[in-house]
């Protein structure tokens, strides 16, 4: 049982740290504008070496960076049930912290997921149609990643779970 919730407190960190940098970082996507490279990001664009704030409210990026902060929010409390399940006495809780936690990563998976298909969707149908070399970038890329991550840690601690509960069944009372 440990080694599930060992295994799912590395991938939930891991997974959770390349969350918080990818949706910091402005390196969703490259592209050339005018002869002269250009990056984006959800919160900044930058041309050449300058970068400005996004100022436009435009709906595809407001629902990607909320779907992104509460993914990222649900594993650092995937992370918090996490490490409390380690100190869990098996008699006294209701709900089992390793479920818990093994929910919250997937509620955090299934949040990036809406994020990254958001994104995706509306970069290949509209902006790679207006900026004709272009391509995803490494803070896309990371998300993906994240995504990986934080479903492998909801395994790990649903595995650990189902570990507890037929320990718990089969020993005598």
């Amino acid at each position: 049982m440990y080694s599930f919730m060992g295994g799912g407190l590395f991938c939930a960190w891991v997974g959770t740290i390349l969350l918080v940098v990818a949706t910091a970082t402005d390196h969703w996507m490259q592209y050339r504008l005018s002869g002269a490279f250009a990056h984006q990001g959800l919160w900044r664009y930058c041309l050449g070496h300058k970068c400005y704030l996004q100022t436009e409210s435009i709906a595809y990026w407001n629902a990607t960076r909320a779907f992104m902060i509460l993914s990222a929010l649900c594993a650092t409390s995937g992370i918090i049930m996490g490490i409390l399940a380690f100190a869990q006495q098996s008699s006294l809780t209701r709900l089992s912290r390793p479920f818990s936690a093994g929910i919250m990563f997937f509620a955090s998976t299934l949040f990036v997921l809406l994020a990254l298909a958001i994104y995706t969707g509306v970069t290949v149908s509209f902006l790679g149609r207006r900026f004709g070399d272009w391509r995803f970038s490494w803070s896309y890329i990371l998300s993906w990643v994240a995504l990986l991550m934080t479903f492998f840690a909801g395994i790990f601690y649903m595995c650990a779970y189902r570990v507890r509960e037929c320990r718990r069944l089969s020993t005598p009372r």
